[in-house]
């Protein structure tokens, strides 16, 4: 097998397993109040219930650092998918408040070390091309969530048991997953060399202004998912039917921005392209504060999806960069801080709704997604267009595989 082959093949196998993810994990969340009802879970237990899962999955984060040091990502992967897929069955499986325990306590576990494998894994393939590929991976991922959420919504439309509704997505997506395993492209594998232990001295401290922006990223993120229904219903009056589409709106255009983000990285560089990314975000935020009516905040949520799709991906990107010698320990560190964005964006947001105004509510954010400017030279500059000039010499060919090609 030639070298272009064997990264295409890593590149398709790896978007593959984004996609996995991005249904697995919209088919859990979308399905939160049918999880509640069927295990009787009260309005007071449930926040500890969906707490768990990130807390869960932070701890996994770390302890996948240590892991891939002696087995590599991609074997880590290739056992945690599988995992996350039967967790995910087994919440719709169980009849018990304890079964629903212990399958989103597993699914938390797995999910943690599948999500900071995959990006890994991700990191180390575009270095290997030479070219900035990686918001290619998250579009798989908000594809996946589209999907998900899709497949989620005709269960609950057709009024089907959450085991039902979860058995076809595991049946189908488990065997292609484990087969698309075969072809990840490991870099840290058997022969390579042995990573550097921990990020040395002083590593954390260069790693932080990342980590700071991953939460606040992910504040934003979990604010639409969490309250752009209830948002638009309560605050702007919109009907029940149209609340619900803000968050599809957002998904489609975290797709659409993320597959043709990596043109503007390589064209740019990264740092360019978060600063818009930022300001469009911010701007996202302020239009549904001051929205006068129900499209109107639409179009804010609209120009969140566009604005905010391309800082996750590059954040790992970035730490890839700044740490090329341990750059899985770096991503296992930085991977905490999504779900620290996770657990704090949700409470935060109906915390002060509820003691203020949900209007203002969105201004904190707003604001939160701003800090991305003061740390935008984290990303880089000309390192981080990964190879443009090379790109422009004809004939090389040995890095910057597969242009015509397959695109995940």
């Amino acid at each position: 097998m030639t070298e272009d082959v064997r990264l295409r093949r890593g590149r398709g196998s790896l978007g593959f397993s984004f996609f996995v993810q991005g249904v697995t994990f919209a088919l859990l969340v979308t399905r939160i109040p049918a999880i509640q009802d069927r295990y009787g879970i009260s309005d007071g237990l449930l926040p500890a219930f969906l707490a768990a899962v990130p807390i869960l999955a932070g701890v996994s984060s770390v302890a996948t650092e240590h892991l891939v040091r002696r087995v590599g990502p991609a074997a880590v992967l290739r056992w945690a998918q599988p995992l996350v897929l039967l967790a995910l069955l087994g919440v719709g499986a169980g009849t018990q408040m304890w079964h629903a325990a212990v399958a989103l306590g597993a699914f938390g576990l797995s999910v943690g070390a599948l999500d900071a494998s995959m990006n890994m894994l991700g990191v180390s393939l575009q270095r290997a091309y030479g070219r900035s590929i990686m918001l290619g991976f998250h579009a798989a991922y908000s594809l996946g969530g589209i999907v998900g959420a899709s497949a989620a919504w005709a269960g609950a439309h057709w009024h089907l048991s959450l085991f039902t509704s979860y058995l076809p997505a595991v049946v189908v997506l488990l065997p292609l997953a484990f087969y698309g395993s075969r072809f990840y492209v490991d870099e840290k594998g058997p022969g390579a060399e042995v990573p550097e232990k921990g990020l040395g001295v002083g590593g954390f401290r260069l790693l932080l202004p990342l980590c700071l922006v991953m939460a606040c990223a992910y504040i934003g993120d979990s604010t639409v998912s969490n309250w752009s229904a209830k948002y638009l219903q309560d605050v702007l009056g919109s009907s029940e039917q149209l609340a619900t589409v803000p968050y599809n709106v957002y998904m489609v255009t975290t797709l659409i921005g993320r597959g043709v983000g990596d043109l503007g990285v390589r064209r740019f560089g990264a740092a360019a392209v978060v600063r818009i990314g930022t300001v469009v975000a911010a701007g996202g935020f302020a239009v549904v504060a001051a929205a006068p009516g129900a499209w109107t905040g639409m179009l804010g949520f609209t120009l969140l999806g566009i604005g905010l799709c391309v800082i996750v991906p590059q954040t790992f990107a970035a730490a890839g960069r700044l740490f090329p010698g341990a750059s899985d320990t770096a991503i296992a560190r930085l991977n905490i801080f999504n779900y620290v964005g996770f657990l704090i964006g949700s409470p935060l947001v109906g915390g002060i709704g509820d003691a203020w105004s949900y209007r203002g509510a969105m201004l904190v954010p707003m604001a939160l997604v701003l800090v991305t400017l003061f740390h935008a030279r984290s990303f880089g500059a000309e390192g981080a267009r990964y190879g443009v000039g090379h790109e422009r010499r004809a004939g090389d060919r040995a890095v910057d595989v597969g242009r015509g090609g397959n695109e995940v």
